[in-house]
């Protein structure tokens, strides 16, 4: 079987939604959209499911995915913590209402939310990647489906070269890779009878 790299699967940075820190949601909202549009379908069916964000030296220092951009409409979650700490905990969906209404959590109207949600900077609600988000270009695919599994939670690793995050292995074009792989497995197996 041939060597298959992350950087032979991943999203350049060049292709991926970007931002700068001081852009605001809605910035980030319209990056994403121009990056699905632009995307190379060929190589990646999927639409990217985040934006990263970069410092004044264009250097990856965050990451926006959905549930970022959810929790940024409401900025009383700040008031929670580690929210994915909580959502681990196990608690009832009984106890999870009960949280909403006591803290008043989405009084206003989506629109409301969504209007003034358009105006936050990326950066007071943007995620700082760890160092398990960060895989090697040159890592062989197999390495990157062990951290994936491992870690069990990112949609993305961050692909690295010489120090620098050069673009983005997405958990479904691995997916997508292995399912393809495994199709070909079963023809020639197939074929052999």
């Amino acid at each position: 079987m041939e060597f298959i790299s992350v950087e032979d699967l991943m999203v350049p940075l060049e292709e991926y939604a970007t931002v700068k820190e001081d852009d605001t949601l809605f910035d980030a909202v319209m990056a994403l959209e121009a990056a699905q549009q632009k995307r190379n379908v060929e190589k990646h069916p999927f639409m990217h499911r985040a934006v990263l964000v970069l410092d004044d030296r264009g250097e990856v220092v965050g990451k926006i995915g959905h549930i970022d951009v959810l929790r940024a409409l409401e900025p009383r979650y700040k008031d929670f913590g580690d929210t994915k700490s909580i959502a681990r905990a196990g608690f009832s969906p009984q106890f999870i209402r009960s949280m909403m209404d006591n803290y008043h959590l989405c009084d206003s109207s989506l629109v409301d939310m969504c209007s003034k949600g358009a105006r936050i900077k990326v950066k007071e609600f943007m995620y700082s990647p760890e160092e398990g988000e960060k895989v090697d270009a040159e890592a062989s695919l197999c390495e990157a489906i062990h951290q994936f599994v491992m870690t069990g939670m990112h949609l993305g690793l961050l692909v690295v070269k010489e120090g620098k995050i050069v673009g983005i292995l997405r958990r479904t074009d691995v997916f997508m890779t292995v399912f393809g792989l495994m199709k070909e497995c079963e023809i020639k197996e197939e074929s052999k009878k």
